[in-house]
């Protein structure tokens, strides 16, 4: 219990009962609720900063997880990124090689993926650097894999061009070999039968009985049949596209019209003797881009490479030709 205070009073000379002043009593509520209050701030800010609650401490682990995210996604990246790397070689040094198309420069697959500030919302937290980074990671590689897919495109469309082109070109001899008695002639110059001059040949002369079958040696279109009473006589054109035109000259008749379409192995005529011609054979020529070239280059579907190196051997043999 506690004990009342007592002052003497000299005006009435007796103790009374001592009273605080209302200052007094207000000054003493303000210091104790200051106190408490000061001992309150002092204990939340200790516990705060030296101890986590139940939700910060879920949010904490939250954090680290997504960090530890964030860390696997950036090595996930980095794979896709070597990955996308070999593809681009690949696609540049044997892809487009093969095709014989020039690679794509590092400034196309490497264009633009944004502006200086692309990424500066990102930053101004504790781990600003990790998410700024992966961002960045995952832009240019779908900048690149945009590049990559548009090569692909390309090269598709190459290859599809290429088959084309490979069922186009002059692959095989236009007489059968089961047909073909010898090739009397070959492309170069060589002895005129007739004027007994050396001229140019400009194809291959193949000897054969008359009436045996001429066929296209690549798909293309008839572009010339025409008949002569002097030179190449019955003479069947074909433009084979890329640049490439076959002529086949001396025919017995036609199997085929102009404007016709023909495909590599079709018989478009017949071996004759017409025109200018001392025995009954086919003139087979091979034009790039209308100057004539070697056929013998053009016989890789029917020859085996031993079959190609005699021949070429024969090919430097003096001989007459037939037309």
């Amino acid at each position: 219990m506690k004990r009342q205070k007592y002052i003497f009073n000299h005006k009435t000379l007796s103790f009374e009962k001592y009273k605080l002043p209302a200052k007094a009593v207000i000054g003493r509520v303000l210091l104790a609720v200051l106190m408490f209050g000061g001992f309150a701030f002092l204990f939340a800010f200790l516990l705060y900063t030296f101890f986590s609650s139940p939700k910060e401490k879920m949010q904490a682990r939250e954090l680290e997880y997504m960090k530890l995210q964030y860390e696997i996604l950036n090595d996930k990246l980095n794979n896709m990124e070597t990955l996308l790397a070999d593809m681009e070689d690949r696609d540049d040094n044997v892809y487009r090689v093969v095709l014989e198309a020039e690679p794509i420069p590092r400034s196309v697959r490497r264009a633009g993926y944004g502006g200086p500030h692309r990424y500066d919302h990102l930053y101004g937290y504790s781990n600003s650097d990790i998410v700024a980074s992966a961002s960045k990671k995952l832009d240019i590689i779908a900048s690149r894999l945009f590049a990559q897919t548009q090569s692909y495109d390309e090269v598709f469309e190459m290859a599809r061009n290429k088959s084309e082109m490979l069922s186009s070109i002059p692959a095989i001899m236009p007489v059968h070999a089961k047909d073909l008695k010898y090739i009397s002639s070959y492309f170069g110059y060589r002895p005129d039968p007739i004027d007994n001059v050396v001229k140019f040949h400009s194809g291959i002369d193949f000897s054969a009985n008359e009436g045996v079958s001429v066929y296209a040696s690549g798909n293309g279109k008839v572009v010339e049949v025409e008949t002569t009473r002097w030179g190449y006589g019955k003479m069947i054109t074909i433009d084979h596209g890329y640049g490439y035109k076959t002529r086949y000259a001396h025919l017995k008749n036609f199997a085929v019209r102009k404007g016709q379409k023909v495909t590599r192995g079709q018989v478009i005529g017949r071996v004759g003797k017409t025109g200018k011609s001392t025995g009954s054979h086919l003139h087979y020529e091979v034009l790039k881009n209308d100057a004539p070239i070697d056929p013998m280059h053009f016989f890789f579907n029917d020859l085996t490479p031993d079959q190609y190196e005699k021949i070429l051997e024969r090919s430097t043999i003096p001989t007459k030709t037939m037309d």
